[in-house]
């Protein structure tokens, strides 16, 4: 590994990488500041308003060696304000005064680089010229302030969302001069792009470290990133093997499925995520959230589960990390003493999720986090017979409250969608089924690589909007792939559906293809199911979907090899056309995507269209999906219509017929 150094110049210092400047500090433009903070947290059911009020602001312009160490201070006899201290690849970071928890570091800019990662960002996937605070949160429903739908969320529970707004933020970024950073802390922080001359770090935490990474090539880079926060093992195989139906209408999912199955549908897994009950909300269909079998809405499930696995069909379900207060395991955990507290007093912190309330399992006691894994996920639901199940949430955890291990909430919210993950992959672990059983979740941090199998993107709204529709899911994929996390999916069909946003046929039957080319294929009935569009709603959404499902099912073999090669080069199964053409021009592509190196996929992601136009990297003709036709390198417009996405794949991959006998498939 590359080792750090510091340089001291006449009127400052740098700290290098090798050869490559990483940051410069002087006088007349000091690399650090610090501040004492006041922080201002308002969260209203996941959607989070900070404010801070600095003082005591102080740029660092003095700099001098203290040992191996750099110490900084406001000028000459000053007492040092911050420490700085090199371990291998890494910059310690330290406030002499620990009074002082607000630190600013500008890291050197290239002229013209661009930025990518961020974590799972949803509107941009070149970073560049923006600013990105990393709070896990609600992502917002609209995301776009001058939207009206935003608006009118914003007003109810401060929820419409700004383009930053992710369920799965993560400080690390990569740029095109092939250096990635990470900032290894988990406090409220902020990555800001605005000043092309440089890249600022804003940390609300007096102690925490960078981490740097340079590489000769961005696939390099990637995998060395893959490597520092761990890879996800393979995807079984009837997770990739056909569509996961999501049907949530109780005893009733079980009819129409099979007529989904007799249309035609290739169907690897039925998703009720109502297994649990319902609650019903002026939001919408919610679920009951006590983790167990609810007998009154599916009467005879066991035998259900054993019927469809006779027929290759796996049967999942929908946990979240809190305890609803009217339920039986909120008593049990209570009884216990599992559950985070009031700051005030020993009572159950409650957190508002819309109508009712429930109480937070404390992941940081490790009993806890042990109780929830086994008594919960491991007996309820894997003992019963579930193969997966959709981890939701994780995002939620407040700042008022008092844990276990005495750590300070504001450290810790943005690291418990991580220690959800750990609880959902220790349960797996415990049965033997790592690499069998798949839970999937929207909510993430860094490391959560290392124990989520899947991501999902979200509750996108059901539309083509620029900020929160379907387009939104190309760009998650990306963003997160550049960061460790090889799989990705999402709700055929979006999920969020208020104020009259309802699903047209046409945002179905392009969720459909965009389904069919993403690793894992799965349907959602969204919030509010009785007012929108499902994929059996008419013979012609039946119709799209079994052939999408076909489509998906054949290309199995490709997702293995993109699976397998995941797990040993840590390359996520949809990457940016620059990963493999690394082109200025690319740098900012979003729209699509290459499925691995041999295919490329350019999603239908605007409402009503026939075509779009393609761009085809490289140097060699791409082939036409649908027709063989071969295409030479350039900006093709392509016809598109439903159930023939433009798809394209190279000639010469050795899974060449494999795509060929794709083209009587739609």
């Amino acid at each position: 590994m590359l080792s750090l150094n510091f340089a001291l110049e006449d009127d400052g210092f740098v700290l290098l990488l090798e050869d490559r400047v990483i940051l410069r500090s002087t006088a007349d433009k000091p690399a650090f500041q610090v501040a004492r903070g006041d922080a201002d947290v308002r969260m209203i059911r996941g959607n989070f308003s900070i404010g801070d009020t600095p003082q005591d602001h102080h740029s660092l312009s003095l700099a001098r060696m203290d040992g191996a160490d750099v110490v900084l201070s406001v000028q000459d006899g000053a007492q040092p304000l911050l420490r700085l201290r090199i371990a291998e690849n890494r910059l310690e970071v330290r406030t002499v005064d620990t009074r002082f928890d607000r630190v600013w570091i500008d890291l050197a800019a290239q002229p013209g680089e661009h930025v990518w990662g961020g974590g799972e960002q949803m509107s941009y996937l070149d970073l560049s010229g923006r600013r990105f605070p990393i709070w896990t949160s609600e992502p917002g429903v609209g995301r776009d302030k001058s939207t009206e739908l935003t608006r009118l969320v914003d007003e109810d529970c401060m929820g419409g969302g700004d383009y930053w707004w992710t369920n799965y933020p993560q400080p690390t970024f990569l740029t095109s001069s092939l250096m990635a950073c990470h900032l290894d802390s988990s406090a409220y922080s902020v990555l800001d792009f605005t000043d092309a001359t440089r890249h600022r770090i804003e940390v609300w935490q007096g102690d925490f470290a960078l981490e740097l990474y340079v590489a000769p090539d961005i696939r390099d880079l990637v995998g060395q990133l893959s490597t520092r926060f761990g890879r996800q093992p393979p995807l079984p195989d009837w997770a990739i093997g056909g569509a996961i139906v999501g049907l949530k209408e109780g005893e009733a999912s079980f009819t129409r499925l099979e007529r989904i199955v007799a249309a035609g549908a290739e169907v690897s897994g039925l998703w009720c995520e109502d297994w649990i009950g319902i609650r019903q909300t002026t939001f919408g269909r919610r679920l009951f959230w006590d983790w167990s079998w609810n007998a009154a809405r599916y009467p005879d499930l066991p035998t259900r589960i054993a019927d469809l696995a006779t027929r290759g069909i796996r049967f999942l379900g929908y946990v979240n990390p809190y305890l609803a207060n009217d339920g039986v395991q909120y008593q049990e955990a209570l009884a216990a003493g599992y559950l985070a507290l009031r700051q005030d007093s020993d009572a159950p912190y409650l957190v508002d999720f819309g109508e009712f309330d429930c109480g937070v399992v404390d992941f940081t006691n490790p009993a806890a986090l042990d109780w929830f894994a086994d008594r919960v996920i491991g007996q309820e639901m894997l003992d019963f017979g579930l193969s997966g199940w959709m981890a939701d949430f994780g995002e939620y955890l407040p700042v008022d409250l008092r844990l276990h291990d005495g750590s300070d909430p504001m450290l810790m919210h943005n690291r418990w969608p991580v220690l959800w993950a750990e609880a959902n992959a220790k349960a797996i672990a415990s049965r033997g089924r790592t690499g069998d059983a798949v839970f999937f979740m929207r909510a993430g941090f860094s490391g959560v690589q290392a124990h989520c199998p899947l991501l999902w993107a979200g509750d996108q709204s059901v539309d083509f909007t620029r900020h929160d529709g379907i387009n939104t899911v190309l760009t998650a994929a990306l963003s997160a792939g550049l960061v460790g996390n090889a799989y990705s999916h999402s709700d055929v069909g979006g999920y969020t559906s208020l104020h009259g946003n309802v699903r047209t046929a046409d945002l179905m039957m392009r969720w459909c293809e965009l389904g069919a080319f993403s690793p894992v294929m799965r349907s959602h009935e969204g919030n509010r199911p009785d007012d929108n569009l499902q994929i059996d709603s008419s013979e012609a959404l039946l119709a799209q979907f079994a052939a999408m499902s076909q489509v998906h099912a054949k290309l199995a073999p490709y997702v293995r090899h993109l699976s397998d090669e995941a797990v040993k080069t840590g390359l996520p199964v949809q990457r940016p056309l620059f990963l493999h053409y690394f082109e200025d021009a690319l740098f900012s592509v979003q729209d699509q995507y290459l499925y691995g190196v041999d295919m490329l996929v350019a999603p239908i992601v605007e409402a009503r269209s026939t075509g779009r136009n393609v761009i085809l990297p490289g140097d060699a003709p791409w082939r036409h999906l649908w027709s063989g036709e071969d295409l030479a390198p350039g900006t093709h417009f392509v016809k598109a219509p439903y159930g023939r996405p433009p798809v394209f794949y190279r000639p010469d991959s050795p899974f060449a017929p494999l795509f060929a006998s794709l083209e009587t498939q739609a």
